[in-house]
């Protein structure tokens, strides 16, 4: 199996020839008995697992191992990709 390079950071810097990557964060989260309504930002559901990822494949595929799990299969779990801050890098 082969890895990824990003390309290297520039730090506050911001030159045209930047490209700005997000980071993302995977969660995996139990389910609600009584899911009516669901307001994450006033009573976020339990968090049983997050992991980060520095790229957008990596958290796909890192949610799709999270989603084989029989938890979540039965629905008793919730797995959720997140996009998280931005930072600049260059090409």
């Amino acid at each position: 199996m082969r890895t990824a390079q990003l390309p290297r950071q520039c730090r506050g810097s911001t030159e045209p020839g930047q490209v700005a990557l997000t980071r993302f964060l995977v969660v995996l989260t139990d389910v609600r008995a009584q899911d009516c309504g669901r307001d994450e930002r006033a009573s976020p559901e339990r968090r049983r697992q997050v992991v980060g990822a520095s790229s957008r494949v990596a958290a796909e595929r890192i949610a799709g191992a999270f989603m084989a799990l029989g938890m979540v299969r039965a629905g008793r779990q919730r797995v959720k990709l997140i996009a998280i801050g931005r930072r600049r890098s260059r090409r």
